[in-house]
């Protein structure tokens, strides 16, 4: 088996690499539950099941009760989502989890793109033997098989990105070589996926932006044109037209999202402008990613259709305030490739490393025996796990319309992902300062109709006095059931507890719901 696997490696070197990526993926599908961040669940999974349901959860839609108007959403991404959950049920497919599995497996096998596209763009401008390491850097680095299954925009828009920048620096090439097989029509066709990008995940724009700086640096005036005709083509008809469906003008919820951003760029995590540059540094794993880093910077002039829009993309995040460290992955697969592609060519001509092999050898050694820690631990994670299987419990009882989260411990929402409840519930939540008296009394609890089926205690933090306290106002409540975090969320709240880290107890409310299904 062994010596098959050698042969195919010998003979099929690229298949080989896919076919690891796509193993290392498959296992996030089955296992990688859960979501990573608040918007890959519940600004798209949790919306799009609700349009399926024939309701509209968030309020984004004009005519549903508390809808102001638009809020900055882009629908295009969220309207593949629907389509895509809405034929899963048309197929028989209803359970929760069960749809996951499906969405995990189509968001995998098109981050197999990122990996081909990576290869080829690594092909044009560098030697073959590094184009082979770049394809295998972007199947197995330890956050790629994790990431790639998660509903991100972020992780979306690459494919996009990577595809319409592989066709334009394919022609460029050949203009600048002056060789058969330059297409004007193709850097329309360019353009339309960078538009897709766009309307996948706005802050493309950067980068497209960049691309576009490029080729009038480099004198291509008719390229420039041709993509700037297919970008716009592709959002007026994807992200104008839609708006203007929903809304009655185009672009509504984009210049709502501009508008929403100017004013509240520092209500969110904000750090100083290096901070990416320093996520860079540690995400792809020292020594290593200075190599990339160098790598990257050297060959700025002879990669410039590339190393432009790549950086003119982290130098907008940079000075913008509001810094998450998943908004410059739309980046990093480009990233990696120009940074191998730079570093390999410096390696090889280095009279310092070909006199210090080992040292060098040794630092790839650091490298792998770190990704592969890393790659063994957050491919398989089951992410927000008691957030997640809490809703699934619930999912047992039919025609829950209301529960209650008891957080007193936090001040803070950690959002119940009611999408796996299989139903539409509505929620509360106490948080830290508030009264259950002042509540009660809000809420108007003295009606049994209006009381909670459920209450949730997240943290174990004081407990019993906790639910002493609730149940001097709801005095029919019983234990049910105890969800537990998963591994690697108890390992991340550890190592940084500002990472939500809850225990949940679920208790009933007798006076609702009288019976325990043990089903």
């Amino acid at each position: 088996m062994i010596k098959r696997l050698l042969q195919f490696k010998t003979k099929h070197p690229f298949l080989f690499i896919m076919s690891i990526g796509f193993v290392l993926r498959l296992i996030s599908v089955l296992f990688s539950k859960g979501f990573g961040m608040h918007d890959d669940h519940f600004l798209v999974i949790e919306q799009a099941q609700s349009w399926v349901d024939g309701g509209d959860y968030l309020k984004w839609l004009p005519g549903t009760p508390g809808n102001t108007g638009p809020e900055g959403h882009s629908f295009f991404y969220v309207s593949l989502q629907y389509i895509f959950l809405h034929m899963l049920q048309f197929f028989g497919i209803f359970d929760p989890q069960l749809k996951m599995y499906f969405v995990r497996l189509l968001h995998a096998s098109i981050s197999l793109f990122i990996i081909s596209f990576g290869y080829r763009i690594a092909s044009l401008i560098t030697a073959r033997e590094t184009a082979y390491k770049v394809a295998l850097l972007l199947s197995v680095f330890w956050f790629m098989p994790f990431l790639s299954v998660r509903n991100m925009v972020e992780m979306a828009s690459i494919p996009f990105l990577m595809y319409g920048s592989l066709i334009i620096l394919r022609q460029e090439l050949i203009r600048r070589d002056n060789e058969p097989g330059y297409h004007q029509t193709s850097f329309l066709v360019a353009g339309f996926f960078l538009g897709l990008a766009f309307s996948v995940r706005y802050q493309t724009l950067a980068f497209t932006g960049g691309i576009g700086l490029a080729l009038l640096i480099m004198r291509n005036w008719r390229g420039t044109i041709s993509a700037i005709i297919g970008f716009l083509g592709s959002v007026i008809l994807i992200q104008g037209f839609i708006d203007f469906l929903v809304w009655g003008r185009p672009f509504a919820e984009f210049t709502e999202y501009v508008n929403y951003n100017l004013n509240h760029a520092y209500d969110y995590y904000t750090a100083p402008f290096y901070n990416y540059f320093l996520v860079i540094g540690a995400m792809l794993i020292p020594p290593v990613s200075l190599m990339l880093i160098f790598g990257y910077i050297r060959n700025w002039k002879k990669n410039l259709i590339l190393f432009l829009p790549v950086l003119l993309f982290l130098i907008f995040h940079s000075i913008f305030p509001n810094k998450q460290e998943r908004f410059i992955l739309p980046v990093i697969p480009l990233f990696i490739v120009l940074g191998m592609a730079g570093w390999e060519e410096f390696v090889n001509g280095s009279h310092f490393w070909k006199k210090r092999k080992k040292i060098y050898q040794a630092s790839w050694a650091f490298f792998w025996l770190i990704n592969i820690i890393l790659l063994f631990l957050f491919t398989p994670m089951y992410s927000k796990k008691a957030r997640v299987e809490s809703m699934s419990y619930l999912k047992k009882y039919e025609n829950i319309n209301y529960f209650l989260i008891e957080d007193i411990n936090s001040n803070v929402l950690r959002f119940p992902p009611v999408y796996y409840t299989g139903q539409w519930p509505t929620y509360d939540a106490v948080f830290k300062n508030m009264s259950y008296r002042d509540f009660a009394t809000f809420k108007d609890w003295s009606v049994k109709d209006n009381q909670p089926s459920f209450i949730l205690f997240y943290q174990e933090k004081n407990l019993e006095a906790r639910i002493d306290s609730i149940q001097q106002i709801f005095t029919h409540i019983t234990y049910e059931t105890t969800v537990k975090p998963g591994l690697m969320d108890r390992l991340i709240h550890r190592i940084n507890p500002i990472n939500a880290n809850e225990t949940i107890y679920i208790y009933r409310n007798k006076a609702i719901i009288p019976e325990k299904i043990t089903k």
